[in-house]
């Protein structure tokens, strides 16, 4: 029977029943969509959680370092056996203070000295970095030579790791690195209180060590400073100044398309291109010295400048013609109506995109090491043609390290990367909250 012959009612009840179908149908696709995109929300922050956890509970254990303190006999015997520290103030700087640290804790101890296979023992439980500590007392007064102080001295890294239950002291003894009567000693000093974790200064203000417990990002974080700087300097102006011509002042043709196109792709373009390039030109050409902020920071600007510039532009292309229209309409000039009035509202935009890409250039690390930043740096650089290195080629010279205690001082350090990134994007968003205006 044809729908012709059916009753007006019943066409009009099986019309309606397929319009509902499709209508379900396409309410229950659109809660699929939905559930899709909270699961992939829920996987991603997942995956992030996973990741910072990892980091974190490998790395927040660097920030405090296991230190003893000890009375420190300052003895002539071994500082200035000939007293010659009036004559002759080197003596002091090249004393053995090693051996000082090293005697301090034996009779902390109550280690005869005549036990060697127990002073043996006893000198792997303070740093080396004991010798620039008593140095440093001794050379600020040489007054304390003959008396007998208390010092407080870093533990090695092997005792550090012990006292932070890091070491697994269920395996035989042979299969560690901290001996049985280092762990009996460890025991002793904890509980006469002479064992403390402070916060870790050291592994913000330390430079390169082949030591962990001595090893730090001073010259790490100042390297990154001075190449942001020259990041800052370099690519905002050029980046602003070449966006409002190219938005503001220069005609469409060829040539202008030219331009953006190769801006696009320049910041599509591998990082590590642009190290070879700096590589190419600024060392091998114009012979400046590796390893310095002055090369990172120019390489940098380069990668940072076609960011820079895109969201330079999309800023002032977010400002509505009727702005433009109004300031000429009252006799500005096309200067004037740039500077005065599309630029200010434009800010916003222009400061998140600076910030996002000096956050990128923060963190790279590829055109850095092709230029050399991977140097064994132990003093902090005090101008940007000094050697250093940067808080990315840090983290990656660390991972290289085989001491288990360099593994938590690179989660450390990718906390405090980490930390810094999250700064400079917060920045980010109260600068464009605090310039924003409505129109």
């Amino acid at each position: 029977m044809t729908d012709a012959a059916l009753p007006h009612s019943a066409v009009a009840t099986g019309t309606a029943s397929r319009r509902d179908f499709g209508l379900k149908r396409r309410h229950a696709a659109e809660a699929r969509f939905r559930f899709y995109g909270i699961a992939a929300i829920v996987i991603g922050l997942g995956f992030l959680a996973i990741l910072l956890f990892s980091i974190i509970s490998k790395g927040y254990t660097s920030f405090v370092q296991t230190s003893i303190t000890v009375p420190v006999e300052f003895s002539a015997e071994i500082i200035d056996k000939d007293n010659e520290r009036a004559t002759n103030p080197r003596v002091l700087i090249s004393a053995n203070y090693p051996v000082v640290a090293r005697n301090a804790l034996a009779k902390a101890l109550g280690i005869s000295p005549d036990d060697k296979a127990a002073m043996k023992e006893v000198s792997k439980f303070i740093s080396d970095g004991s010798r620039a500590v008593l140095r440093q007392i001794v050379v600020s007064d040489p007054s304390v030579i003959g008396t007998t102080r208390p010092v407080t001295l870093l533990a090695t890294a092997d005792i550090d790791s012990a006292n932070k239950g890091q070491i697994d002291l269920n395996v035989a003894e042979v299969n560690r690195k901290v001996s049985d009567q280092q762990l009996a000693w460890l025991d002793q000093l904890r509980a006469e209180g002479a064992i403390s974790t402070p916060f870790n200064w050291g592994l913000l203000t330390f430079g390169a060590s082949s030591r962990p417990e001595t090893s730090g990002l001073g010259v790490a974080l100042i390297g990154s400073f001075y190449m942001m700087g020259i990041v800052l300097l370099c690519a905002l102006p050029i980046g602003v100044a070449a966006s409002i011509y190219l938005e503001e002042f220069a005609k469409k043709n060829r040539f202008t398309d030219f331009i953006e196109v190769n801006i696009n792709n320049l910041a599509a373009v591998p990082s590590i291109v642009f190290g070879l390039l700096g590589l190419a030109v600024f060392i091998n050409f114009f012979g400046m010295p590796r390893s310095a902020p002055i090369v990172g920071g120019l390489v940098l600007t380069l990668m940072t400048l076609p960011t820079i510039i895109i969201a330079t532009r999309a800023a002032l292309r977010s400002v509505p013609p009727s702005i433009r229209s109004a300031a000429l309409g009252i006799g500005a000039s096309k200067m004037q109506m740039v500077f005065d009035h599309v630029l200010p509202l434009a800010t916003p935009g222009i400061l998140t995109g600076t910030i996002i890409g000096l956050a990128r250039a923060l963190g790279e690390t590829a055109p850095l090491l092709l230029i050399g930043m991977v140097a064994f740096v132990a003093d902090a650089p005090t101008t940007p043609f000094d050697p250093a290195t940067a808080l990315p080629v840090q983290i990656y010279m660390w991972s290289n390290e085989a001491e288990r205690a360099f593994v938590e001082r690179t989660s450390g350090a990718i906390i405090v990367l980490l930390a810094f990134l999250a700064l400079m994007n917060i920045i980010a968003i109260l600068l464009r909250r605090r310039f924003e205006r409505r129109w």
